[in-house]
C-alpha cells in the first residue's frame, strides 16, 4: 500500500467495517514518535452539512399554515 503524493492511503474494508468507520466519520492521527494511530474523533469538530440544513430550517419556521391535502391540490392543479 502505498501514500499518494496529496498524502491520502485507503484503509481498507475489512478493517473500517471492524472499526465502525464509516464515510464521514472524523477520525484524529495520534503520532508517537514512531507509530501513527488513526482513532475516531470524539466529537465533530463542526456540525455537518445536514445538521446544519436541519439547525437552519428549525429557526425559520415559516408563519403559513396549510394541510397536506391543501399541498396536494395545489400541486395537482384543476
Amino acid at each position: 500500500m502505498r501514500i499518494t503524493s496529496k498524502g491520502q492511503v485507503t484503509i481498507p474494508a475489512d478493517i473500517r467495517e471492524a472499526a465502525g468507520l464509516l464515510p464521514n466519520t472524523e477520525v484524529e492521527f495520534q503520532f508517537d514518535g514512531e507509530t501513527v494511530r488513526i482513532v475516531r474523533s470524539e466529537a465533530p469538530k463542526t456540525p455537518s452539512r445536514g445538521a446544519q440544513i436541519v439547525a437552519h430550517l428549525r429557526s425559520h419556521r415559516g408563519d403559513v399554515r396549510i394541510t397536506t391535502d391543501e399541498i396536494m391540490a395545489l400541486t395537482r392543479g384543476d
